[in-house]
Parts: C-alpha cells; sequence; structure tokens
C-alpha cells in the first residue's frame, strides 16, 4: 500500500493515502483503521480517519527509542503499513435509510428544486436513486460525511443558518447530502427527515453508520414515518 506520513503536532502524525475523494482511496483508509482496530499498541492514544487520511496520536513517553519519538513511530507504522493490502473485493455494508420528503419535514426542497430548474418529485428522484458511500464520521456524533450526490440538485446553504435542525434532518449542502444524527444549529437546505436513530449512544457502536457504508434513501410517506418513529422507541 502507498502512503506518506508527516507530522501534525508534537505528538501526533497523519498518513496520507491519497489526494482524491473516491472509493479506492476510501477503502485503503478503512484498511488502514481497521488494521488498527484489530492490532494494540500501547502508545497509540486515537486514530481519526478522513476522507483520505488517517490521523494517529500517540504518548511520547510511552516510546522507548534512541531516536525521537516522531521518527520511531514512522519505523513502526511502514513496517505493517507497507505490509497491508486492500481486498478491492470486500462487500461494504448497505444501510437504508428511510425519508418522508417535503412538507414539514423538508421545508427547504421548493428552494432545492427551484434553484436547480426542477420539480420537487424530479429532486426525490434524483436524491434517492444516488450512490452513496460514508467517508468519515465527525462535526457531531453520528454525523456521517457522505459522498456522491448528484450535482444536478447541488444547492448553496441558507444564507441564515436555523438554530435548532430536528435530529434525523435530511439536507443538502453544496454538493453534499447529509443526515443530522442529533439537535444542532445549522445552514443545510432541509428537504426531508428519516425516523431512524443515528447515534445510539447506548449502543455497543455508538454510531449507526461507519465509514465505508454505502447508503440508500428510500422515500416514504407520512403514515410509514410516524409508524417507524414509534418502532424506533
Amino acid at each position: 500500500m502507498k502512503f506518506t506520513l508527516e507530522p501534525l503536532g508534537d505528538n501526533s502524525l497523519i498518513i496520507e493515502l491519497g489526494l482524491d475523494i473516491s472509493r479506492e482511496i476510501q477503502q485503503k483508509v478503512k484498511k488502514v483503521s481497521s488494521f488498527f482496530e484489530e492490532h494494540s499498541f500501547d502508545w497509540v492514544i486515537e486514530t481519526v480517519p478522513g476522507f483520505t487520511t488517517v490521523a494517529v496520536f500517540y504518548d511520547p513517553l510511552k516510546i522507548n527509542s534512541d531516536t525521537l519519538p516522531y521518527e520511531k513511530v514512522c519505523e513502526e507504522l511502514t513496517t505493517h503499513l507497507e505490509k497491508l493490502d486492500v481486498d478491492e473485493d470486500a462487500e461494504p455494508r448497505i444501510v437504508e435509510i428511510p425519508v418522508c420528503y417535503g412538507g414539514e419535514f423538508g421545508s427547504d426542497l421548493e428552494s432545492v428544486a427551484d434553484h436547480n430548474g426542477l420539480s420537487t418529485d424530479e429532486v426525490i428522484d434524483i436524491h434517492s436513486n444516488g450512490e452513496y458511500i460514508v467517508y468519515m464520521i465527525g462535526f457531531a456524533p453520528g454525523f456521517p460525511y457522505i459522498g456522491g450526490m448528484s450535482e444536478k440538485i447541488a444547492a448553496p446553504r441558507r444564507s441564515n443558518p436555523r438554530l435548532k435542525i430536528p435530529a434525523g434532518s435530511v439536507g443538502i449542502a453544496g454538493k453534499q447530502t447529509g443526515v443530522y444524527p442529533i439537535e444542532t444549529p445549522g445552514g443545510w437546505q432541509l428537504i426531508g427527515k428519516t425516523p431512524r436513530k443515528l447515534f445510539l449512544p447506548e449502543g455497543e457502536t455508538p454510531s449507526l453508520l461507519q465509514a465505508g457504508d454505502r447508503i440508500k434513501f428510500v422515500p416514504i410517506s407520512i403514515e410509514e414515518f410516524q409508524k417507524m418513529e414509534e418502532d424506533e422507541k
């Protein structure tokens, strides 16, 4: 596996796995993240996957070496990472996200349609037929950074961000789409809402979605939304 190592701070470095946001680079990020989950190093404090990188935070006091801790960490990581192979045939997990589009749940759906010269039904059709990948989790607990949305329905952020956006809201900002897992302020254009919970603080894994997951947005009626919401409680 090809990679480069760069210092990030006095106790951290970046593993750079490519420059493009693509499925190929995302698979390498996932492979490196899985490596750290499967192998324990007492000097590793935390690893943080990104779109094309994995950040490694380490404890310099737990590294025994005659050289600088950074140099020793680079030596250790190079030895292991050079042996990693990316399994191109690995099947990703597909997670369905039911979405009730428009109405009270998607008050910006019409403005997104007007911005792109489309009908609201066309926006829903394009959004629910996209091929999406979760690149990383961040910003808020369980918030997925999703790639793959069609530029045909891209729309700028709102000029006046909302102070409160309900959990489950599905939005568009620029060329990205996303789902708010918890109530937060935000400036994304809201096009719908899902009854599924993305942030699961009581679960063994607190985030429904993981980096590498494929997402399929499935349109549902308001009646289906209400039933699923009851089932999620």
